[in-house]
């Protein structure tokens, strides 16, 4: 073949052109500038008390309506009660592709003060972390998503899907008033092809991401009870169906049945991905779950040392309360107990029930299976998708050497509601040292996250985001 002169030439030319093209889509964002405005808005939200019950959301939206106008991005407010407000804001793009959801819950869990060194409510900086409820759960991704429309519309990013913010209340206890609401009556609003919202996280060690957690899937939570059913006496006079003795040993036996492990396709492909960073006796260990040979063993371990792994692994049934008996020389007639069972997606419960009956083997033992569960199961969000490919390219440059890791989560979220509705929904998460992920966790005492971590999370959603709906030439 003859050599062409000219062709070095376009070469560099097509190239140039590329490279600018990849510019317009990925506007720069000078961060260290824009982390006082993220803490701003991140401290100024946890410092508002949205501890669901009641909830009072509408204090929260009425923060983020002010950023917004200030801002002049409009919005929509939704509300089934005054006080438990929802805001759906969109950044339009030119419609080629379908739109992305970025998602963050305004309402918390509730505390016990006494048990806080802080005020809950005042966050409040010691060291390296911000303190207060909400700070993990869901505070951090609400800012990343404010903070995601904010610098779309400063930018004047051009977009081939809109961007869509949702601010939703109830996520802790009562979607009726929040994704639920949104799903049944304002789905005009708010459907999308993809959905970013919490759930995931960044691992690290010594500083150093080792890999992004993006949760595809979730257990769905099954609460049941177990009711006794006894004759009443005297506490002087033993009586063979004594409700307390019944129900104490049946609770007894449930929360030591070590259900089937199951694998999925989520939880194959973490483990399978999480061998490749890890230990020589950590990936022999992953890597051996499904071997008939390991697998008790390697159950066993799981059931000690990590118990997040145990989890995923099963529809998990742990006893969380028991309300029986007023009087200590009274043999009650009936009491309860409370399961917390959390089903893998694909669990088929009237079997599921059916085992746990033969587990607790005592016909004076009632099981009441959940009437109406609070989120659908759904089907797994996939991996090949290209929400997920542009989470997997950012972690590239943001972490280098890290992985995704999709993954599914034992807690619930409002995304099972998106996904049942043929959402693709992926979790994610701010980042934490390995070695202390349950210290100020979600719904712990003196919840914290570190600041670096905010800042992080921010940059992470708003990079993903240009990836997957920027405009691209």
């Amino acid at each position: 073949m003859p050599f062409d002169p000219g062709y070095p030439v376009r070469m560099l030319i097509f190239f140039a052109l590329a490279l600018a093209a990849a510019a317009a889509a990925q506007p720069g964002v000078d961060w260290n500038r824009i982390h006082p405005e993220i803490l701003e808005h991140y401290t100024n939200l946890l410092r508002i008390d949205t501890t669901n019950p009641p909830g009072n959301e509408t204090k929260a939206v009425d923060y983020i309506k002010r950023v917004l106008d200030r801002e002049g991005i409009s919005y929509q407010v939704f509300a089934l009660e005054a006080d438990r407000a929802n805001l759906v804001a969109r950044i339009r793009g030119n419609g080629t592709r379908k739109p992305l959801i970025v998602m963050g819950h305004t309402d918390t869990v509730g505390v016990q003060r006494e048990k806080w060194t802080v005020d809950p409510f005042a966050a409040i900086r010691k060291g390296a972390f911000i303190y207060g409820r909400g700070a993990n759960d869901d505070k951090d991704n609400l800012t990343a998503s404010l903070m995601t429309v904010i610098l779309l519309k400063r930018m004047k990013t051009a977009l081939d899907r809109d961007v869509i913010f949702i601010a939703e209340a109830g996520e802790e206890g009562n979607s009726a008033v929040g994704i639920n609401f949104l799903v049944d009556r304002h789905w005009d609003a708010i459907g999308a092809e993809y959905a970013l919202a919490e759930g995931g996280s960044m691992g690290a060690r010594d500083g150093r991401v080792r890999y992004v957690e993006v949760t595809t899937t979730e257990k769905v939570p099954r609460t049941t009870r177990l009711v006794a059913h006894g004759t009443a006496g005297h506490g002087s006079r033993p009586r063979m169906d004594n409700a307390v003795v019944h129900l104490a040993a049946a609770v007894a036996k449930a929360g030591a049945w070590e259900t089937p492990m199951r694998l999925n396709d989520t939880t194959r492909a973490y483990f399978e991905r999480l061998a490749t960073i890890s230990s020589a006796e950590e990936a022999e260990r992953y890597n051996n779950i499904a071997n008939p040979a390991r697998s008790a063993e390697i159950q066993r371990y799981f059931a000690q040392h990590e118990i997040g792994h145990y989890s995923i692994l099963r529809t998990s049934v742990v006893p969380t309360l028991m309300r029986i008996g007023f009087r200590q020389n009274v043999i009650p007639s009936e009491g309860e107990a409370i399961l917390d069972i959390r089903a893998l997606p694909d669990e088929d419960m009237e079997k599921f029930y059916g085992e746990l009956r033969r587990v607790i083997g005592d016909p004076s033992i009632e099981i009441v299976p959940a009437s109406d569960a609070a989120r659908p199961a759904a089907p797994p969000s996939r991996i090949d998708t290209e929400m997920f490919r542009a989470l997997e390219t950012v972690t590239r440059q943001m972490f280098p050497g890290a992985i995704v890791l999709p993954s599914m989560l034992t807690g619930a979220t409002d995304m099972a509601q998106l996904r049942a509705r043929g959402v693709q929904a992926y979790g994610i998460g701010p980042m934490v040292e390995e070695a202390e992920k349950e210290i100020g966790a979600a719904h712990t005492d003196d919840e914290r996250l570190a600041e670096s971590s905010l800042y992080k999370l921010v940059e992470f959603q708003f990079r993903a985001v240009l990836e997957a709906a920027a405009h691209k030439p």
